[in-house]
């Protein structure tokens, strides 16, 4: 089979049609031809995150998704630790672990706030109709961002778009990897002269220009892109769904909708490997199809429902497992809890201001979402 796209129109919210009742693990044809495979359930996917028989290295890993080059990719340039293993990996991580903790975290909290409510003053005072994702979802965790590593925000129009690139099936993502790294060599290295209070200034003694280009164009992009997407992507949820107090809701909306959608993250076997019961041959690369494995009635009882006070929300795999395991989760977690309350709180009775089927999803990305969210109150 070849790994399903677009979801459902009738419920955008869903997995890709064709993905449910799947066996643990299924062959799939990938982009370029190669027969890997697809897994779909929770414990097959903590088997191959969990097993270091299984890499993270890019060019060992064959694309599930439609576009951009075929085979293989290359090696990971110097910082991109996110394509990396052990030892490498584990070299840039544990620079950035101590800086991610959730102790740290919590205080930003003040400014997340304030950054969120100066957003809402806005939209209240130009008044409606408002598109959520460009009036509020995109900027907060934008400017967080910009705020912890020491990026100009002023420059974030751009950076955005080159960000979008990234993610999108059929752009030109090389070139815009190759803008964006340029962009923050050149900025590691005049922090490297006058350094501030950001991450890349901060660890300009630890890493060279090249190391931290790469370094940062990760947190950079995760650090906005998929925290934006699943802050409107959660509101639109909320909107047709109900919108629930408890504290769990986020843990939910993380499990609901799965926003890494498309066969990320992926790994390539390094020997034979057996998981749910099939061998995976050495080379042969594993995706797995996250807004299924997600829904695993094995896992979570009712799993197409979403109720936020579910008590085993939490133990989904939005963030990963493994050493690969998201970074910024805690940084994530709070910016869509204070987004999503003070948002409600602000306007009560926010609205679609156009039908739910007119709202404008991506299913040519690897991280989901919707391009402009029109709302009213």
């Amino acid at each position: 089979m070849r790994l399903p796209i677009e979801r459902p129109a009738e419920c955008p919210f869903d997995p890709p049609a064709g993905l449910a009742g799947l066996p643990a693990m299924s062959r799939l044809e990938f982009a370029d031809g190669h027969l890997g495979w697809l897994a779909t359930t929770a414990e097959a996917a903590r088997a191959v995150l969990g097993d270091p028989r299984f890499s993270a290295r890019q060019e060992l890993k064959h694309r599930a998704w439609p576009g951009g080059p075929a085979g293989l990719g290359a090696p990971a340039p110097p910082g991109f630790f996110a394509a990396m293993d052990p030892p490498e990996h584990t070299r840039y991580r544990r620079l950035l672990t101590g800086r991610f903790t959730l102790r740290r975290m919590r205080l930003l909290e003040p400014r997340i706030e304030r950054i969120a409510g100066d957003h809402l003053d806005a939209m209240a005072a130009a008044g409606p109709p408002a598109d959520l994702v460009t009036a509020y979802a995109l900027p907060i965790p934008s400017l967080v961002i910009c705020e912890l590593l020491g990026v100009p925000y002023a420059d974030h129009d751009w950076f955005q778009e080159l960000s979008a690139r990234l993610v999108t099936f059929g752009a030109d993502g090389a070139g815009a990897l190759a803008e964006l790294t340029g962009y923050l060599r050149d900025l590691a290295r005049r922090r490297r002269v006058a350094p501030d209070d950001g991450l890349i200034g901060d660890l300009t003694g630890e890493l060279d220009d090249d190391e931290l280009a790469g370094l940062a164009v990760i947190l950079l992009v995760a650090g906005h892109e998929t925290t934006a997407n699943m802050l409107a992507l959660g509101v639109f949820a909320l909107l047709e769904h109900g919108r629930p107090d408890e504290a769990g809701a986020v843990e939910e909306l993380l499990r609901w909708l799965s926003i890494l959608h498309l066969g990320a993250p992926s790994r390539a076997a390094l020997e034979d490997v057996e998981v749910a019961g099939v061998t995976v041959r050495a080379g042969e690369t594993v995706a797995l199809s996250l807004p299924v494995i997600n829904r695993d009635p094995a896992v979570y009882a009712d799993p197409d429902r979403l109720l936020p006070d579910r008590p085993e929300a939490r133990r989904h795999l939005a963030f990963g497992h493994g050493v690969h395991q998201c970074l910024g989760q805690q940084l994530a977690r709070i910016e869509l809890r204070i987004g999503y309350r003070a948002l409600f709180e602000r306007f009560p009775g926010l609205r679609l201001a156009v039908p739910a089927a007119e709202v404008p999803v991506k299913h040519d990305a690897s991280v989901y979402g919707v391009r402009s969210l029109p709302v009213t109150w």
